[in-house]
């Protein structure tokens, strides 16, 4: 079974809080607050839309330009910190204008702190995050009970990671921390017969691995996606892609997944997305999801 949902509603929550508010977007552009700081960074999602608040750009205390930098402003004082969606993030500015957080995944994030534990001899449901970032996935899935393999690229990611798990009491949760490439982990797990309740995959358009392995979604998300469904189990198995690239398209990622899976199984394709104080919509990506069984 499939569904197809434009902007999907089951599970939706309002991100807006005392922590996070998309305050407005436009002429490429989004204005946040995040705790005590307001932002003013690029949005390429908001090109060719026009700003609905003009005025209240005017009380950002940092504004970044296309790369990342600053271009008025001081950097907040650390630590800077907000919680969405439940968990708690630290933030702190990137060379390539990230903050640490990507906050229209918190509807993911929810989805995912409300999967069902139960399992046969109380074994521990097992969970993989892969192009992890900075935890949110694996942070929600600990909390669902999870044993969690958090896998990443990047070194400092993945000790940001590990500072976050420690901001929501998580230091003893069974969480494993891998600094690799996802592709040869994921070789390698299937090599080991290892096997996954639910996996979560985030991967960028490009990027650059260990010893200089090269990620290009076009070329390598396909062969990963095949490896992810071999390596799940379980009468609950569950997939859980998300991204921003416009290739290859939603339609071709649900297709491709319903050949894979002989059509077993349920595939939820979304649209992620941000509300503003007005309501207004900004598009953040998508989200595909596959789940064995009837209900998803």
């Amino acid at each position: 079974m499939i569904r197809d949902v434009s902007f999907w509603r089951l599970m939706q929550t309002d991100v807006n809080s005392s922590d996070y508010a998309l305050l407005d977007f436009g002429h490429g552009r989004k204005l946040e607050r995040l705790g005590p700081i307001v932002l003013d960074r690029c949005s390429p999602a908001a090109e060719g839309l026009e700003k609905q608040e003009p005025g209240q750009w005017r009380s950002a205390d940092l504004r970044l330009d296309d790369r990342g930098q600053i271009l008025a402003g001081k950097l907040p004082q650390l630590p800077w910190q907000i919680e969405v969606a439940g968990l708690r993030f630290g933030l702190e500015l990137t060379p390539f204008g990230h903050i640490g957080i990507f906050p229209e995944q918190h509807v993911n994030w929810h989805q995912l702190r409300n999967l069902s534990t139960k399992r046969q001899h109380d074994n521990l449901p097992q969970g993989l995050n892969l192009f992890a970032y900075t935890g949110g996935s694996t942070m929600a899935l600990a909390k669902a009970g999870f044993q969690v393999v958090h896998v990443d690229a990047s070194a400092p990611a993945v000790r940001w990671a590990r500072e976050n798990a420690e901001l929501n009491q998580l230091h003893n949760a069974p969480i494993r921390w891998i600094v690799e490439d996802a592709r040869k982990f994921a070789a390698r797990e299937l090599k080991r017969e290892r096997r996954y309740d639910v996996i979560v995959l985030d991967p960028p358009s490009f990027g650059h691995g260990p010893g200089g392995t090269r990620w290009e979604i076009e070329q390598h998300l396909f062969p990963l996606l095949d490896a992810c469904l071999q390596l799940l189990s379980g009468p609950h198995a569950m997939l859980m892609l998300t991204g921003h690239s416009v290739t290859p398209t939603v339609p071709e990622l649900v297709a491709w997944l319903s050949q894979q899976t002989e059509q077993q199984g349920t595939i939820v394709a979304q649209r992620l997305s941000l509300c503003d104080t007005r309501g207004r919509q900004l598009d953040c990506g998508y989200c595909v999801r596959w789940q064995a069984g009837e209900n998803c």
